[in-house]
């Protein structure tokens, strides 16, 4: 079988809501994934696994419970698995992220509006 390549761009631009992670790619487990996000998320943690963001476009704060971390385009970050954080957007900003298969995006955190798919595809 032949790899196919993937178009970041023309997948972002099939991603209408927000806070929505869509997976684009899997590898040895793990899932790659794009995501637009505007505004504030929930305060969460992933007990079971790293989470890293890796900013395409635009800039991305990402609060920890003693500080927060501003990643700017083409800047990434690991947040270490069941460390308590919250990404905020001030404007839409565009973000790859690398997951283990199945997390969900809101965490340890209760179900809410913001809990998407883990399984969804672009």
């Amino acid at each position: 079988m032949t790899p196919m390549r993937i178009n970041i761009a023309d997948k972002l631009s099939r991603i209408e809501d927000q806070w929505a992670p869509k997976i684009v790619a899997e590898m040895d487990g793990f899932q790659i994934k794009l995501v637009k996000l505007e505004g504030d998320f929930v305060w969460h943690s992933h007990p079971e696994t790293d989470e890293a963001f890796l900013v395409i476009e635009g800039r991305l704060r990402i609060d920890f419970r003693d500080g927060a971390v501003m990643l700017e385009q083409g800047e990434m970050l690991v947040v270490p698995k069941g460390v308590e954080h919250k990404p905020f957007a001030e404007a839409e900003c565009q973000v790859m992220l690398l997951e283990r298969e199945g997390t969900v995006n809101t965490g340890d955190a209760a179900e809410n509006a913001r809990t998407s798919d883990p399984s969804a595809k672009i």
